[in-house]
């Protein structure tokens, strides 16, 4: 197994750095100039504001944005007097040993800090008040009591022996250190030599704390070819390879001092089409940036980077597997779980991370990838975790993120979408822009409208939708123009009203639906598509209850000259019979006695109630006119100065029911049929009555409330 390092800086505005495992691209470090990583830097800064309901600080470092330091990444040293907790230096407490952050820091003060995470979209970068400085076999901590192991040593014998070994190192009381993976199988000699190293340069850090002013820099981490020296070269790697000699002299003298050893394998690319290119890593490279990964066995991986987490999804593809479906699920997911802790390393994605394997029904399965993934993650130096893959083939996990992933960095939010990938269709485009004509045609004193839109809508706009701006202009009036403006981009667009002088007017696109709830214009649909004037429905129902408290009233004559409905025509009053109040008919009844009364005198005996006259049989050969004639008659021979009775339409139809009348006329002959109460009524034709809607009429009872109303009177027609 081959094992490269290649490190390109032909390029002075960008530096990468490649490792390379038998021809496969496994770790990509990228830096440039304009956004040079500020992870591990020390600054003297000042609190600008602090928050208890966060239990959280921002500090002033020098830069746009303020850091974020938690209650948890403050040194006890910052703490009240007398807090508790003095028997070991800087350790971190648990929540419940910490006093509140408003009891440790305040507004003004200066303090020390460290960036630990780059600022990522709108959040500023996080800080902490525990130091570290970085050496190659050693992690130094001012202010802490601490001697510890990296967690990445895994062997207990390892362990104990590097213990022993610390112990016998002089240390001071407020420093501790941790060993890191490189410091293993080296002897004291060179762990007391790195040691040395770190506390001169903290002396150095501390006399510059002591005499600068907040806020500024106090110490600068190295730069990535440096870093990637102290922290990932180790002894599997067989080859150093630089295209430029400069960087080449400073591996070179880093190397000397800090492990001589690898000064023999140090070389220089002297080519000229570019050390990537003849390793052909520039392809690799370009697929990191695409959303789909192929995998060898014919799956695939897709790769959806959200603010929220990263989501994975593996699919099987063209990969088929002769044996059983469950044996093909295993097989794509095994392959699946080493690649994805590859792109994850490549990508350098962190936070949240969703995987979604194909599904298996065996536990074993299950497990088996699970455990497979947990072995491909373990070389990443990020701190990783990786939860059960539940019985839906879901694995959650975690990645620390350091700094912005590698796609972050490099890309930019795409102007036409506003990074959300998508952008509207020609049509759906042109349809808003419609709309928004609309809406500025409907203003009075606009006279002339000009859209500037994206060369594409306008297109659109112009020859599918040509027929609507010509309705348009005609239905309002105004004068509509469609200019393509190739400034303007995905769905941007952008109306300017004018009036008759040539003059801006401002049209209220953005008025909420709050503010235009209460002026909106609507009428009844029926009045719209029936062509009748448009009218408020209380201004008819209210026109209704008038006329019913308004009967017309007719004489006797006149009921005799009025022609009698026909059987085979309903009349509208006795489709849908409406009741008279009872206290008005008595009312006008006792106001014709009274007028009798005073025609006869004051004297006269109140005239009584004249007996029913027998009422002949009906004749077969009597004429039509005969009942009519009948009630002339009797209205003659009423008696002397009392007016004629009058009878409503209502009043007549009461009458004739009252007396057992019933009038049936056969089709082509004028007959009538005069029948008593105790004879039995022929039976009458039917009559086809059409149904109605019936709608919900509260006027009418409002109007005339004494009326004796039935169930239909709360209903109007339509």
């Amino acid at each position: 197994m081959s094992n490269e390092m290649l490190i390109n800086t032909i390029d002075e505005r960008e530096c990468r750095i490649a490792i390379v495992k038998d021809g496969n691209l496994e770790e990509l470090y990228t830096e440039r100039v304009s956004h040079a990583s500020r992870v591990g830097n020390i600054y003297k800064g000042r609190i600008t504001n602090v928050e208890p309901s966060i239990q959280a600080a921002f500090v002033d470092f020098g830069a746009s944005k303020n850091g974020f330091l938690h209650i948890s990444d403050v040194h006890p040293q910052y703490f009240a007097k007398g807090a508790k907790g003095n028997d070991a230096v800087g350790r971190k407490r648990g929540h419940r040993d910490r006093p509140p952050i408003q009891e440790c820091l305040r507004r003004g003060q200066e303090i020390v800090v460290q960036m630990t995470k780059e600022g990522i979209g709108t959040k500023g970068p996080t800080m902490t008040t525990y130091l570290s400085i970085p050496g190659r076999l050693l992690v130094m901590m001012p202010g802490m009591s601490k001697l510890g192991v990296s967690r990445k040593i895994e062997s207990e014998e390892t362990r104990e022996k590097i213990k022993q070994m610390l112990g016998d190192i002089a240390l001071p009381n407020d420093v501790g250190v941790i060993v890191r993976t490189a410091g293993v199988d080296r002897s004291k000699r060179d762990l007391q030599r790195d040691l040395n190293y770190l506390l001169r340069l903290w002396k150095t850090v501390s006399q510059k704390i002591a005499t600068t002013r907040a806020p500024a820099e106090i110490y600068q981490e190295s730069d990535l070819v440096t870093r990637t020296i102290r922290d990932v070269y180790n002894s599997d790697i067989t080859r150093i390879v630089c295209d430029s000699e400069e960087v080449a002299a400073q591996v070179h003298d880093f190397l000397d001092v800090a492990m001589p050893r690898g000064k023999q394998s140090l070389e220089v690319y002297v080519g000229k089409q570019g050390l990537f290119h003849d390793y052909g890593l520039e392809g690799e490279i370009e697929k990191i940036y695409s959303r789909r990964v192929e995998l060898k066995s014919g799956g695939s991986l897709v790769i959806d980077q959200a603010e929220a987490l990263v989501a994975i999804d593996v699919n099987s593809g063209r990969f088929r597997d002769h044996s059983d479906a469950e044996t093909t699920a295993l097989n794509i997911n095994m392959e699946a779980a080493k690649e994805i802790a590859r792109q994850l390393r490549l990508r350098d994605l962190g936070g949240v991370i969703i995987i979604d394997f194909v599904d298996m029904r065996e536990e074993a399965n299950r497990r088996a990838v699970e455990k497979v993934l947990r072995e491909a993650v373990k070389p990443d130096r990020a701190k990783t975790k990786v939860l059960k893959i539940s019985a839906f083939g879901i694995v959650e996990m975690t990645r620390q993120r350091v700094r912005p992933s590698l796609k972050d960095s490099i890309h930019v939010t795409c102007k036409h979408c506003s990074g959300t990938g998508v952008v509207k269709s020609p049509e759906s485009a042109a349809l808003a822009v419609m709309r928004d004509i609309v809406r500025a045609s409907s203003h009075d004193d606009v006279a002339s409208i000009t859209v500037s839109i994206s060369p594409d809508v306008a297109n659109h706009l112009l020859n599918e939708q040509r027929a609507q701006l010509h309705k348009l202009e005609k239905a309002y009036g105004k004068t509509i123009t469609i200019v393509g403006d190739h400034d303007l981009l995905g769905n941007e667009f952008r109306i300017v009203c004018q009036n008759n002088r040539h003059t801006d007017v401002a049209w209220d696109k953005d008025v909420q639906r709050s503010d235009r709830s209460k002026t909106l214009l609507t009428v009844p649909a029926e009045k719209v598509l029936s062509g009748r004037p448009h009218r408020s429905a209380e201004e008819e129902d209210a026109e209704a209850a008038i006329e019913e408290m308004e009967p017309t009233v007719t004489t006797a004559a006149e009921d005799q000259a009025s022609p009698e409905p026909q059987p085979d025509q309903a009349a509208p009053d006795a489709e849908a019979p409406r009741k008279q109040p009872r206290k008005r008919r008595r009312r006008r009844s006792k106001s014709k006695q009274a007028q009798a009364q005073q025609a006869q005198g004051p004297n006269a005996a109140p005239a009584p109630a004249p007996e029913p006259e027998p009422q002949p049989e009906p004749q077969a050969s009597e004429p039509a006119e005969a009942q009519p004639a009948q009630t002339a008659a009797a209205d003659a021979q009423a008696p002397a100065g009392e007016k004629p009775k009058r009878r409503t339409r209502r009043g007549g139809r009461r009458h004739r029911k009252k007396t057992g009348t019933q009038q049936q006329q056969a089709q082509g002959a004028d007959q009538q049929t005069l029948f008593d109460e105790s004879a039995e009524p022929p039976s009458p034709e039917p009559v086809v009555v059409k149904p109605r809607i019936l709608l919900p009429n509260p006027l009418r009872k409002a109007v005339n409330p004494v009326d004796d109303v039935t169930d239909d009177d709360d209903w109007g027609e339509e």
